[in-house]
């Protein structure tokens, strides 16, 4: 597993410096040029419900220095709640964490760039701590800011992105959106990975894209998210570079017999959905909560 990309020079210079997200160079689709306002983030800051989401954009979008990740809210999140930053466990900044290890509450003063509905810069958001991270059975990391949803909202008018608390759905239409290089891929889910090998690490339940969404390295950490509700289904995190089987940047599939199934060019995601049962009122993760299915240290 190669590690996260150290600055955009250098991954122009070296071709997909990045773990888990590196491939090929490919086009995107066009970002939309709206800005997304999910129902329930909409109910969530005390306005009225839109009557359909708005097209996907790079709204609620964050840069790292080496990933990709998103301004993200629990279903039941308030607006005065601390805010939240999704990415990959793998672009912490600590190092990637190894099998069965997790990361809890850590201080952090990361930065992230928030993004506009365009891509363009809004302002930088810092970090107090890492409120979790892991890439055993999944690959996240999950941020705490030093600010409130609220304040967001009125400084930079941006909404975050909501979790969905459901499993998505085979056939979804999907967009990809990397804040890293202002990309949005658009493709389908095409299924899901029983178990998900790449090295020594094991992903369960992992979506697969379609071709369409051929991802590269920096993408690692992007939101993924339905393009009918709006709603951030998954975390996107590798794709098989070169053919190889259950090797560095070439995950394989194993199902529930044990046989093993390789798909060159294709990349993968992490369902988040059952991250919303692990939160408590106040945007604060508790493990022991019934419905929690994260692993724990």
């Amino acid at each position: 597993m190669k590690k996260p990309l150290i600055g955009m020079l250098a991954t122009l210079l070296v071709a997909g410096a990045t773990a888990l997200g590196g491939a090929a160079p490919a086009q995107a689709a066009a970002p939309a040029q709206v800005t997304a306002l999910t129902e329930a983030a909409a109910q969530a800051e005390g306005s009225a419900p839109a009557a359909k989401p708005a097209a996907v954009s790079f709204a609620g979008t964050v840069a790292l220095s080496n990933c990709s990740g998103s301004l993200v809210r629990m279903p039941g999140s308030a607006a005065t709640d601390p805010a939240l930053v999704l990415s990959n466990g793998h672009c912490l900044e600590s190092g990637m964490p190894g099998p069965g290890e997790v990361v809890l509450n850590q201080p952090s003063s990361r930065t992230f760039t928030l993004l506009n509905s365009t891509g363009g810069r809004l302002a930088t958001l810092r970090a107090t701590k890492v409120v979790y991270g892991a890439m055993t059975d999944t690959d996240v990391s999950i941020y705490q800011l030093n600010t409130t949803y609220a304040s967001i909202k009125s400084k930079y008018g941006i909404s975050p992105l909501t979790i969905a608390d459901t499993h998505p759905n085979q056939g979804a239409d999907i967009r990809v959106v990397s804040g890293y290089w202002k990309k949005i891929y658009s493709c389908s889910i095409d299924g899901f990975a029983y178990q998900l090998n790449e090295a020594d690490w094991t992903f369960k339940d992992s979506v697969r894209y379609t071709s369409g969404c051929n991802v590269i390295g920096g993408t690692s950490g992007s939101p993924v998210v339905d393009a009918s509700t709006g709603l951030l289904v998954a975390v996107n995190n590798t794709i098989n570079e070169s053919g190889e089987s259950c090797t560095l940047d070439n995950p394989c599939e194993v199902d529930e017999s044990g046989a093993v199934t390789v798909h060159q060019g294709i990349g993968y995601a992490q369902e988040t959905y059952g991250i919303p049962a692990c939160f408590a009122p106040g945007n604060r993760l508790d493990l022991t909560l019934a419905g929690c299915t994260l692993p724990r240290p």
